[in-house]
């Protein structure tokens, strides 16, 4: 196995905010807590530590045992859940969706990277203990971006109608989506293991909560993952303050308001991925998830005739706090108000949305995580490896657009010069010369020259386009291998990881697939990571 890395400013496919964040730009040192290093966790072990009660551990604990009642759980991941009732234990979060399978590739490369750091803290910090956490998306409600996976270019999907939080479906119609993968996966030890795990964890289930979390744990359970489903009455009871908060006072809105107005000053480039309601809760019942707003002195739900005081949503509150959601916005100050975390790790729209919130956590007063990106990775083959070579196509060519990178290539390997920016510049200079003599004889001409000046360079354009599309016509073989393999490393034009399902490694490697990521991937490396296999 190789590797090899390009840092993720090269790649084109991460925003500026988030290699500025990894460049640890001075701009940006306000929107968040300790920049990931093994040395800053030592600051945020003890911040943490001072702010979670050893009876939020417990009743972490007797949560996290109930969920697991009647999972074959490995010993390492029991000891992981009773280690949290103690002191010295601290947890690293990754989050992701119910996704159809895990979804696209880069669900593994979350939890990979969850699993590694809390190794090398463990390595770091002897003394205390780190426990990689999966936090499932039962509650998110948007079944629309979860219900498929994508397969050697095919897309299987579940249809179904679906409403309410997407934790609570039952799994009716999966049969049909198991039949389907079942054919295109073909036969062979790995192609069986991947139908009896579809099998195992879809069709005996009853929910997609509880197919997600056994599929999870049999991916990763030998490593020590603990997986919480947080859509719980007994979690939620401890996030009581901070939704009467929320309800009375609009503290995230205010909050969230402020830090993206100072985000958007700092750079245009910065795109804003989230904006703060007045209230950022839904209400929650089976079949049922809406957002809560406040008209006309009450508070209201949604597209139902459910409407509340402020006295008798405060009272619902205290006797139903699992009927409260939080939504974008206020759910990552649930994981840290019902974890005792150190750590988030995300991708880069995540991680930007969690750096409008470091306002908002301080106003509650409650510590805020050191955000870390996830791994990204591009998985290659041997033979991949040496069509690149052959086609003398670097790391940093690889990463280009498609007819980018073709129209380099053709023009490095053809016999003849096809970049006219020599004759451009000279028609420039050429002009220039003219726009000085007309300012000298008669003005009214200058519009004349431009115009020509416009007409000549566009024709150079043309030429330059014709010989190129002629020489790529002579080269057509080259052509295609280049365009064969970026859309083989690349589909429909995107990373591999966002868009691949884990399943097409699977049904090469087999089990050996997680341990080599495992061994590949560094969390604290900051570089994009070019594996071959």
């Amino acid at each position: 196995m190789k590797q090899n890395h390009i840092a993720f400013s090269e790649t084109g496919y991460f925003s500026s905010l988030i290699c500025d964040y990894l460049d640890e730009k001075q701009e940006l040192r306000t929107f968040y807590n300790r920049f990931p290093s093994l040395d800053n966790f030592k600051n945020q072990i003890s911040q943490k530590g001072d702010a979670f009660s050893l009876q939020d551990r417990n009743t972490l604990v007797s949560v996290l045992k109930k969920q697991y009642q009647g999972i074959q759980t490995s010993q390492i991941t029991e000891k992981h859940i009773n280690s949290l009732s103690s002191e010295n234990t601290f947890t690293i979060t990754t989050g992701h969706q119910l996704n159809l399978f895990t979804g696209p590739l880069y669900f593994l490369y979350k939890i990979v990277s969850a699993i590694n750091l809390s190794r090398a803290l463990k390595s770091k910090y002897p003394d205390k203990n780190f426990i990689p956490v999966y936090w499932m998306a039962t509650e998110d409600h948007d079944f629309d971006e979860i219900n498929y996976f994508n397969f050697k270019g095919k897309k299987f999907q579940w249809n179904k109608e679906a409403s309410g939080a997407v934790g609570e479906l039952n799994i009716e119609g999966l049969n049909d989506v198991f039949k389907v993968f079942s054919e295109e996966l073909g036969q062979g030890e790995n192609a069986q293991g991947l139908k009896d795990l579809f099998n195992r964890a879809y069709l005996n289930h009853d929910n997609l909560t509880d197919a997600t979390r056994f599929l999870a744990n049999e991916l990763f359970a030998p490593y020590g993952l603990v997986i919480i489903d947080a859509n719980n009455s007994e979690l939620k009871n401890q996030f009581i303050p901070f939704v009467k908060t929320e309800l009375l006072n609009k503290t995230a809105f205010t909050a969230v308001t402020k830090t993206n107005e100072r985000l958007s000053n700092i750079s245009e480039d910065y795109k804003i991925q989230v904006n703060p309601r007045e209230i950022n809760l839904f209400y929650l019942k089976e079949n049922l998830r809406e957002r809560i707003v406040f008209e006309d002195d009450s508070y209201k739900v949604l597209n139902t005739d459910i409407v509340w005081s402020e006295s008798e949503i405060l009272k619902h509150l205290n006797k139903a706090p699992e009927r409260f959601s939080p939504n974008v916005i206020m759910r990552p100050l649930y994981q840290e108000v019902v974890l005792p975390n150190l750590c988030y790790i995300g991708g880069g729209g995540e991680l930007a949305y969690w750096m409008q919130l470091k306002d908002y956590f301080d106003e509650v007063e409650m510590p805020f995580p050191i955000l870390l990106l996830r791994n990204s990775a591009l998985i290659q083959t041997e033979k991949h490896e040496e069509k690149l070579h052959k086609l003398n196509i670097s790391k940093e060519d690889l990463f280009l657009n498609r007819d980018v990178l073709i129209n380099k290539k053709v023009r490095e390997i053809s016999n003849i010069d096809i970049d006219f920016s020599p004759q451009k510049l000279h028609l420039k200079q050429q002009f220039e010369g003219l726009f000085k003599l007309t300012e000298q004889t008669d003005k009214s001409f200058l519009g004349a020259v431009k115009a020509q000046e416009i007409k000549q360079l566009k024709g150079l354009d043309t030429l330059e386009k014709r010989l190129l599309k002629a020489q790529k016509r002579k080269l057509s073989d080259e052509v295609q291998r280049m365009t064969d393999i970026k859309n083989e490393l690349f589909p429909n034009g995107s990373l591999q990881e966002r868009n691949t399902n884990f399943s097409e490694f699977y049904l090469e490697y087999g089990e050996r697939l997680i341990p080599k990521l495992l061994e590949s991937l560094e969390p604290l490396k900051s570089k994009f990571s070019i594996i071959t296999i």
